[in-house]
């Protein structure tokens, strides 16, 4: 803010140094001598004219007409200065401080307002433009544990359940999270992507794989999106824990499209699908 200020500031500075002395000294640019400069020029144009046809017509000789030439190339010279000594000098007139002063106050009122209009004023306020304060464990356990509480409080509340079951699976606290994604189940019987996760989060907080019920979601994932990345993945996985390595390969060659080239996961499913085709 102070370092715009600042600037801000100057910018009127140099503008006004430019602005007022005119209207505060009352000077305007002279035109008069100009416009004499301009007549004399006209008349030299007009008489080098007559000599010219004076001569063409044969009234006046070629010796007069050299010596009427030169001297009036002399008196032009006389009273037309040359360009490089030419000035515009400055005429007096009366003063227009009233409008000097109105200028200099407008001024930064008129900037001030079209920075607003244009601007973005926001980016003055440092509370605007501070880098929000950093998320610590602490503070993200005592959310969680907030919207936990908030949740005894209406169980009803599928969004919630969903909400604190993702939190819940990000720390890595899996039974509690298979438990939010429990209390959510009627929300999730109908989402492929929330079956999936749910059947991913009872893997893990269980530590016995997919079978079961988690592989009774991922079938249920299936059934209602065949392309569904994550459930495809989690099939071919309980496919290669039941040493079906055929359903196996099939599920991971159906989702090696839907993944980046060359990527992380692209690597471990070839490598995979490679170690179940060695296994048939």
């Amino acid at each position: 803010m102070t370092q715009f200020a600042i600037y801000a500031t100057l910018l009127i500075v140099v503008v006004a140094a430019f602005v007022l002395p005119p209207l505060w000294l009352g000077l305007r640019p002279n035109n008069k001598k100009i416009d004499r400069q301009e007549t004399n020029l006209s008349i030299f144009r007009d008489q080098l004219a007559d000599l010219d046809r004076e001569k063409s017509d044969g009234t006046l000789a070629a010796a007069d007409f050299d010596q009427a030439r030169s001297e009036l190339q002399r008196r032009l010279v006389e009273e037309v200065p040359s360009e490089g000594n030419a000035s515009t000098p400055l005429a007096v007139q009366g003063p227009s401080r009233k409008t000097a002063i109105a200028v200099l106050l407008l001024m930064p009122i008129l900037a001030l307002l079209a920075y607003g209009i244009l601007g973005n004023p926001k980016a003055l306020d440092p509370a605007q433009t501070a880098s929000p304060a950093q998320m610590t464990p602490e503070k993200i356990n005592a959310m969680v544990a907030k919207l936990a509480e908030r949740m005894q409080a209406n169980p009803d509340d599928m969004q919630g359940w969903l909400m604190l079951a993702r939190s819940y699976k990000t720390m890595g606290r899996y039974e509690e999270a298979a438990a939010a994604y429990g209390k959510a189940e009627k929300a999730i019987n109908d989402d492929p992507e929330l079956l999936a996760s749910y059947a991913e989060t009872l893997a893990m907080a269980a530590g016995k794989g997919l079978t079961g019920k988690p592989q009774q979601l991922v079938n249920r994932a299936l059934k209602l999106d065949p392309n569904n990345g994550h459930a495809l993945f989690l099939a071919g996985a309980a496919a290669m824990e039941a040493g079906d390595s055929k359903q196996g390969i099939a599920y991971w060659e159906a989702l090696l499209p839907q993944v980046e080239p060359g990527s992380e996961i692209d690597q471990m499913l070839r490598s995979g699908i490679d170690k179940m085709k060695q296994a048939k």
